[in-house]
């Protein structure tokens, strides 16, 4: 009994959390105008401990073109760190296939954490042409968080809002991913590794909000149960 008990409150407590990310996507002003379709970056730590959550990621993440396409399309960069010291980037993509031919091709590798890459990387490609937003999704932090701070509000006053998933219960991860979502005026979530389900929507919601803003995530709620129900717990403006 105690143990169902534990569960029923985790459950609970789990579904707050994502009703408050969703409010705060909700809440987020419309992203950059890239003079067409939305601009996603998709970034993923692929160090050793999260082959697993990689592998459930590459099954989900064709949620993010299904709700986009129903706007007005999302071209997508995927960008990982792993190993010693290396961070990629790959061509941007507009079709799903293309995407998990990608992420399909990454084995995970141990490594430390180079969020502060990431980071730089957004920066830098949001000076070619303004990016919608990024997606960060990981397990651990290992850097300077001040560093990565500063980085984080220079993307941040470029426009470009951060939308943190955090798997797993690191402290340290949890305060710095906060903070990049706090200086980028994005949001951050506690992410179930186990909930295929659960990322599928989540992504949906973010790729929606970033091809169409705020309206559109209003839109996909009307058409996910899941969502909707979440959705209708918000605050209206």
């Amino acid at each position: 009994m105690m143990t169902k008990d534990r569960s029923l409150t985790e459950a609970t407590g789990t579904t707050a959390e994502v009703a408050q990310f969703l409010d705060q996507v909700a809440k987020t002003p419309a992203p950059l105008d890239t003079g067409g379709r939305g601009r996603l970056l998709f970034a993923m730590d692929a160090t050793a401990s999260r082959q697993p959550s990689w592998d459930t990621a590459c099954q989900v993440q064709g949620q993010m073109f299904i709700e986009a396409d129903r706007i007005g399309g999302l071209d997508v960069q995927l960008a990982y760190y792993r190993g010693f010291a290396e961070c990629k980037t790959s061509p941007w993509v507009s079709r799903p296939a293309d995407l998990v031919r990608l992420m399909s091709s990454v084995q995970c590798m141990a490594g430390h954490t180079q969020v502060a890459r990431i980071l730089k990387h957004a920066i830098k490609e949001t000076g070619r042409k303004p990016v919608s937003a990024l997606v960060f999704v990981g397990d651990c932090f290992e850097e300077d968080v001040d560093r990565v701070g500063h980085l984080a509000g220079e993307l941040g006053m470029l426009g470009v809002r951060a939308f943190l998933f955090h798997e797993g219960k690191d402290g340290k991860a949890e305060r710095a991913f906060r903070q990049i979502a706090k200086l980028t005026s994005g949001a951050y979530c506690p992410l179930d590794a186990n909930s295929p389900q659960q990322l599928r929507e989540l992504l949906g919601a973010v790729a929606a909000y970033s091809a169409g803003g705020r309206k559109a995530l209003t839109a996909l709620a009307g058409r996910n149960r899941a969502v909707g129900l979440i959705e209708s717990q918000l605050q209206r403006p």
